[in-house]
């Protein structure tokens, strides 16, 4: 009797400390840090910075970011699952996180079961793009050149599991055409070698291409969101789904995570900073800057953004496999 009573005692001290650790988050003397699963300078690195300095005054404590790159965001999410679930390590990531599961068939963790999910930050269009010496002046003649020079044509990419080289292996589905993939060490290379007629098309984020399609260094001829873009540059471009390719609709999309175990006092507290972070008229700027558009919809609440995510891996996990492209 004394023993079991010494165990419940023990177990209502426990629960009273972690009731209280989670009504406490976060301590003063704690820093909430964010991992970004790529190289400091990227575009995720740039949006991460841009929340934390966004997240810092609802949650009233310091906010850093850490980088934890390699194996296509995997090596950084492997940290954050590992780590102790108590709100004060974060992760950042972009698609990189529903495409892990089909790229690395050996992860050692589970996207949809090692993470708690506290909801969507920005969605970045991209932008459908050729070498300047292109003969095609719009999305049709480009169908037509592109039917005509099977077998002949270079998609660059930004490496195995890029936005570029995922959108490169959705369009030559969508178009049912085998192009030959040439990928390069990032994106600044791969344009470089488009402008200079190396490689025949591109297809990546607007953060990368804006400046070059409003410099005419390249030809654009379409995005791939499902409607038409309101930026100065990229207004009369059309979708890709309204060019013929139906239901055609990629965008890389930044989400916020916690280890799975993190207390859902914690979780409501961060999720709530989190939709303070997005509404902040500093943060829309800076979003609209890099070509992002800050998520506004259910997409915010953890449930919907595990729902989306889970999605997400089905649809790229077809368009990998069906490829036969692997990272391992």
């Amino acid at each position: 009797m004394k023993k079991m009573l010494k165990i419940a005692l023990i177990a209502a001290a426990a629960a009273a400390a972690f009731g209280a650790s989670a009504q406490e988050f976060p301590a003063k003397d704690k820093t909430v840090t964010i991992v970004v699963p790529f190289a400091a300078g990227g575009p995720t690195d740039r949006v991460a910075r841009d929340l934390a300095e966004a997240l810092r005054k609802p949650l009233g404590q310091t906010v850093v970011v850490d980088n934890t790159a390699g194996a296509g965001s995997s090596i950084g999410a492997a940290r954050v699952a590992r780590a102790n679930p108590d709100g004060y390590t974060l992760l950042l990531n972009h698609i990189g996180m529903s495409t892990m599961p089909a790229l690395y068939r050996k992860l050692s963790f589970s996207v949809l079961n090692d993470f708690e999910y506290l909801g969507m930050v920005n969605e970045v269009p991209m932008t459908l793009i050729a070498r300047p010496t292109m003969p095609a002046n719009n999305f049709k003649e480009l169908t037509a050149w592109i039917q005509q020079n099977k077998g002949k044509i270079n998609l660059g990419n930004a490496g195995l599991g890029a936005a570029s080289h995922l959108c490169g292996l959705m369009f030559q589905e969508a178009m049912k055409v085998e192009m030959t993939t040439v990928p390069y060490k990032g994106t600044a290379p791969a344009i470089t070698d488009l402008i200079g007629g190396q490689i025949d098309l591109l297809c990546d984020q607007t953060t990368n291409t804006t400046s070059q399609i409003e410099g005419k260094k390249v030809k654009a001829y379409a995005v791939t969101t499902a409607k038409r873009l309101t930026t100065p540059a990229l207004k009369d471009l059309p979708t890709l789904a309204e060019s013929g390719l139906k239901d055609f609709n990629v965008s890389i999309w930044h989400g916020l995570y916690a280890p799975k175990g993190t207390p859902a006092d914690v979780q409501k507290k961060i999720n709530d900073a989190l939709k303070v972070a997005l509404k902040d008229p500093e943060f829309i700027k800076k979003q609209e800057a890099l070509g992002a558009v800050v998520v506004t919809d259910k997409r915010i609440e953890g449930p919907e953004h595990k729902k989306f995510v889970a999605a997400e891996i089905d649809k790229w996990g077809a368009v990998i496999k069906a490829a036969g492209t692997y990272a391992d």
